[in-house]
């Protein structure tokens, strides 16, 4: 009678057998230890995988998007969805990339060597870095690990560039919306990601400040989704609300989207995509918290539609689908920045606070007469917020061991006596909602001024519908 080997046995025979195939097939330099380069192929292999993951997303975002709008803007804020894509990664390539990442540098995966040697910003002193410089990834020296870094970074920056295209949705001229995603891929996001991901002085406030480990932020509750979510509200506010979404009286009435399992499903796809946006941030695939990043998302996400679902239920008497969504994206964004440094029951905690948080700032924001018709404002720019301060209060101390470059053994929140950390959090929140959200409100002001006849589409266009006017193609048949 045959035996099976045990599990372990069959991994290690296996990892065995490739580890010698790839050593067998890859060159070494004399002094290149193989162990130590073979660690930074699978942890590249790690970071591209993830970036295809989040590239994936965007589908998930046009599918939620297009979902809760109207049938006659279908095409048009599909459109939005998918041409983001290509407007943000130009603008992030030829200029935003260089301004945000240009002093980065991550020995696991093998990129040993910030693009622009010193790693010194090209605006500001070692701790005040505003911007950075360096072009090395357009050219034949650009090495994998520095493309692959790229990949992953231009995903992201998407990410918020997107954001907008739901709160503005079905009003926006499409010439407009053009110069928008190629400013955010050039110049919006990479300011941010600059002063935090890149090593500037938020980054640095651990130093400056004695701020804990300096504004920390794993995968992107802020620079990502709070960035995007200032940029929604800036956006919604400059247009101005749809017609027919305000009665007489000034209340706001009901605009129902065209297809909630198109929503539904787009929200699966966002989640599924999640799991690259923040267990591969790690950038090392050896850096075994993957697997508890992995699972805090889930957690969250998980936990902040159940909430959302009763929560509505209790609010208004049915379990409204699209709050449902809105909840387990309010979690997901919520767990974004602390998936890292918390434990799973604080994962709940996060996922459950966040979707009630989402609810109220719907209905808080719509009776302040901003009109988003997909709730991009409360999903990113609430709860974004929340996940950053998250971070501050509910960081467990055991993972993080010299974050930013500082001394410390692990990043604390307040549940450990810690209050730095949070100090250092609330700072990223506010620059985010006044010199960003600042920033982003006078780029539509201006554009809205100098763009013949603003920004918004011509009335007659609106309540006929977009797709035509803008697209000159309709989304259906009928």
């Amino acid at each position: 009678m045959r035996t099976r080997a045990p599990k372990y046995l069959l991994g290690a025979a296996v990892g065995a057998v490739a580890a010698t195939l790839l050593i067998g097939s890859t060159a070494f330099a004399a002094d290149e230890d193989p162990i130590v380069v073979l660690g930074q192929q699978t942890s590249l292999l790690w970071v591209v995988i993830g970036a295809v993951l989040v590239i994936f997303m965007q589908a998930g975002f046009a599918l939620v998007e297009t979902g809760f709008t109207q049938k006659k803007n279908a095409a048009e804020v599909m459109s939005t969805n998918f041409a983001i894509f290509g407007l943000g990664f130009i603008g992030f390539l030829f200029v935003g990339f260089p301004l945000a990442f240009a002093g980065f540098s991550y020995g696991p995966m093998g990129l040993t060597s910030a693009m622009n040697g010193d790693g010194l910003p090209a605006v500001g002193g070692e701790f005040t870095g505003i911007l950075y410089w360096g072009y090395n990834h357009l050219g034949d020296a650009a090495s994998p690990a520095l493309l692959g870094f790229f990949l992953y970074m231009v995903a992201f920056m998407d990410t918020t560039a997107t954001i907008p295209t739901g709160s503005m949705a079905e009003r926006w001229k499409w010439k407009s919306f053009v110069i928008w995603g190629l400013f955010c891929g050039a110049v919006y996001y990479p300011l941010f990601a600059a002063w935090t991901w890149g090593g500037g002085w938020l980054a640095k406030s651990w130093e400056t400040m004695s701020l804990g480990a300096g504004y920390v932020d794993f995968a992107g509750s802020g620079v990502v989704h709070a960035v995007g979510g200032a940029a929604a509200l800036a956006g919604a506010i400059v247009l101005g609300p749809r017609i027919g979404k305000y009665g007489p009286d000034g209340k706001p009435r009901a605009i129902p989207g065209h297809n909630i399992p198109m929503a539904m499903l787009g929200c699966f796809i966002l989640l599924f995509g999640w799991f690259g946006f923040n267990a591969a941030s790690t950038f090392a695939s050896t850096d075994i918290q993957f697997a508890t990043v992995a699972a805090n998302t889930a957690i969250a996400g998980a936990v902040g539609s159940i909430v959302a679902m009763y929560y509505i239920t209790w609010r208004t008497g049915k379990p409204d689908p699209g709050m449902m969504v809105n909840g387990m994206l309010a979690g997901l964004v919520a767990i974004t920045a602390p998936c890292a440094f918390v434990a799973p029951w604080a994962a709940a905690l996060i996922g459950l606070i966040a979707a009630v948080l989402c609810i109220e700032a719907v209905f808080f924001l719509e009776r302040r007469g901003v009109d988003d018709p997909v709730g991009a404002v409360a999903v990113h720019g609430v709860c974004g917020t929340f996940g950053v301060l998250a971070v501050g209060i509910f960081a467990n101390g055991k993972y993080g061991a010299g974050w930013n470059g500082s001394s410390s053994e692990g990043v604390e929140g307040i549940i450990k006596g810690d209050w730095s950390q949070l100090g250092a959090q609330a700072l990223g929140a506010l620059v985010i909602w006044t010199i960003i959200f600042g920033i982003v409100f006078a780029f539509f002001k201006i554009q809205n001024k100098l763009t013949k006849g603003g920004i918004r589409s011509p009335e007659a266009d609106e309540i006929a519908g977009l797709d035509i006017p803008e697209m000159g193609v309709a989304a259906y048949n009928d």
